[in-house]
């Protein structure tokens, strides 16, 4: 991103993270910011899709851009006892490219002198698991270099900028399957995988059957595709066969709500 660009989305990051905003409040309108940031419209509008690829802000059809994080929250625990959540000053970004932005935050916990923290910001995205009438969820058996080893995964990836997450799961599965989802997708439960430092939040979908259109198109990301019956998951999951959290999350969601697919059931 240009200079311009960047001072534009600190600058936003910053309204959101100073506490002017709650949780869920609106921001200026893109014209405002514009005036405001001596940017243009263009430019307020890239930044404005990166934060809500993202997940930090939202937008809806007509009433404009929401915060979706706030300042500091307060909340009580299951004795009454009032908790105060970390007050977020500002942030400034160390290292930006097309897949992964780090960031220094700064915090002051309560009680805490305040600091900065790492922060890595990744991207939004969905994963689907797609399950038939014969109780077989679509998968892959893939290598992934990270951790040296190869193992079966969901399909899944990136939901881009301004792109519905469903509509993106759809075609995650579809491009790296070769399967094309018969129904639209349920949105089952979104997840943050490492809580802690890194933010990208994860959409889970259910897609109920899928009929075959071709041959996977991402040939990178394709490898042996196969449909696994949902009573073998639990002992591939107990033999660690599982890459990611991701899957794990949507294969347990599922089989914690299926009655008689787990054994012993």
């Amino acid at each position: 991103m240009g200079s311009v660009t960047q001072r534009v989305e600190d600058a936003i990051r910053e309204l959101i993270a100073s506490g002017e905003l709650a949780q869920g409040g609106k921001l200026p309108s893109e014209r405002k910011l514009s005036q405001d940031l001596d940017a243009g419209r263009t430019t307020v509008r890239l930044v404005l899709g990166k934060l809500e690829a993202e997940g930090t802000i939202r937008s809806e059809h007509g009433r404009g851009y929401f915060a979706t994080r706030g300042s500091s929250q307060r909340r009580s625990d299951a004795d009454g006892d009032e908790l105060q959540s970390w007050v977020i000053r500002g942030e400034r970004t160390i290292y930006d490219n097309r897949w992964v932005r780090l960031t220094l935050v700064d915090v002051e916990p309560p009680g805490v002198e305040r600091f900065e923290h790492h922060v890595v910001r990744l991207h939004h995205v969905a994963i689907t698991a797609v399950v038939d009438e014969h109780d077989r969820v679509l998968m892959l058996w893939r290598y992934r270099f990270v951790p040296d080893r190869w193992g079966w995964e969901l399909p899944g990836g990136i939901v881009d900028p301004g792109e519905d997450a469903g509509m993106a799961a759809a075609r995650e599965v579809e491009e790296e399957t070769g399967w094309r989802p018969s129904t639209p997708l349920k949105h089952l439960v979104t997840f943050q995988p490492m809580v802690g430092m890194v933010d990208s939040p994860h959409d889970v979908y259910l897609g109920e059957g899928a009929s075959y259109t071709a041959p996977p198109s991402d040939v990178e990301e394709a490898g042996r595709v196969a449909w696994i019956p949902l009573a073998d998951v639990p002992g591939m999951i107990e033999r660690d066969e599982m890459l990611g959290s991701a899957t794990l999350v949507a294969l347990l969601h599922i089989l914690a709500s299926r009655k008689g697919v787990m054994p012993g059931q």
